[in-house]
């Protein structure tokens, strides 16, 4: 019976997947959560609206793991997947996702080609991005009553301004910190920590306040380290501290000094079903000024440098979400493009290097 259910189990999923090759719609398989349902609202349904072609949401915790399993067992199920970086140039290299031409992605309202107008790295040969996040200082602004910190060095200053401090635990995105904090300019930080004596230069600068570090690893724990009063300043996700602070009321605040870039970014898996559909909606999804409603309903930027003077207020009507994006201009100033291709190459040296740190 059992091998009977899992047979009757297989048949009906790869039915479902002739039937959706067929029937023109397409499902777009993200992390899910709030930025799934933001997704849905500002592409989703309007794609389907302007082409009739059904997207449909598709929530998952690890899409590049979906997206892997379903083409090498040729049943592909979705056929845009929202995936990260370091995810983009694996997936890439081993040939599980079609290529992207930007010549598909429309221009700039000034006419400005997309493969211009998009942020550096923002895309690759086989994916474009969706959207910036960042890694950001974040403090409690009851915790000082002089000035306020504005800069990473602020960070490491425990004299001037007191308090424990919140880090990642993991070295990206710790150890770039810490170069920022000693002084190295952000487009100089991957050339430095590329060197022997630019990492232990990042393990020294850690060292100098390692004994004040509540390390978090769950984004999550980071604005609760805030709001329990167990940090006076910590690294954090910038959606994390935009949702205490607007949806909570939390008495909290960014320094955008320092901070570090990300993007998540959309594929097409190698056999999508509706491979032309796919590409039509990620074309469309890459129009600067749907980027710039993306940020109505979550505290990510465009990547597309156009969009950003499009970007209007959150969904409640009345927060302007300008001074909440790591993408502008003023925030994006001194900040740190995350470089994955340097993470592919060093992540597993410098992860045992910073685990054993960790444990002296």
């Amino acid at each position: 019976m059992t091998r009977r259910l899992i047979a009757g189990t297989a048949l009906a999923l790869i039915a479902a997947g002739a039937a959706h090759a067929q029937d023109g719609s397409i499902n777009i398989t993200t992390y899910g959560g709030a930025f799934g349902a933001a997704v849905n609202e500002a592409f989703a349904k309007p794609f389907t609206q302007a082409s009739g072609i059904q997207a449909t949401m598709v929530d998952n915790s690890d899409p590049p793991a979906k997206l892997k399993a379903e083409v090498e067992a040729g049943n592909v199920t979705s056929d845009v997947y929202d995936v990260e970086q370091s995810d983009v140039i694996r997936l890439c290299d081993e040939g599980l996702i079609e290529p992207i031409d930007p010549a598909i992605l429309p221009a700039a309202a000034d006419g400005t080609a997309a493969a211009d107008d998009y942020l550096p790295q923002a895309l690759h040969d086989c994916a474009t991005a969706i959207m910036v996040w960042s890694t950001v200082i974040a403090y409690d602004t009851q915790a000082f009553t002089g000035a306020a910190p504005a800069t990473v060095a602020d960070f490491f200053d425990t004299a001037k301004f007191p308090g424990k401090r919140g880090i990642i635990k993991r070295p990206k995105y710790a150890l770039e910190f810490a170069l920022l904090g000693d002084g190295v300019p952000a487009d100089q930080v991957y050339e430095v920590l590329g060197t022997p004596e630019g990492v232990d230069r990042a393990f020294a600068k850690l060292d100098s306040i390692k004994d004040q570090v509540v390390w978090w690893e769950a984004g999550a724990q980071a604005p609760q380290l805030l709001a329990d009063k167990e940090v006076s300043m910590t690294l954090a996700y910038n959606g994390r501290i935009f949702d205490a602070i607007v949806e909570e009321g939390k008495p909290f605040a960014f320094v955008w000094d320092g901070a570090n870039l990300d993007m998540d970014y959309w594929v097409v898996p190698r056999g999508a079903p509706n491979l032309d559909a796919s590409m039509q909606f990620i074309a469309f999804a890459s129009d600067p000024a749907r980027q710039a409603d993306l940020s109505k309903y979550i505290a990510y930027g465009p990547p597309r440098k156009s969009a950003s003077a499009s970007v209007g207020t959150y969904k409640d009507g009345t927060t302007g979400m300008a001074p909440f994006l790591p993408t502008t201009p003023a925030n994006a100033e001194r900040a740190l493009v995350n470089d994955a291709a340097f993470w592919a190459d060093h992540g597993t040296e410098l992860t045992e290097r910073f685990n054993a740190w960790l444990a002296s």
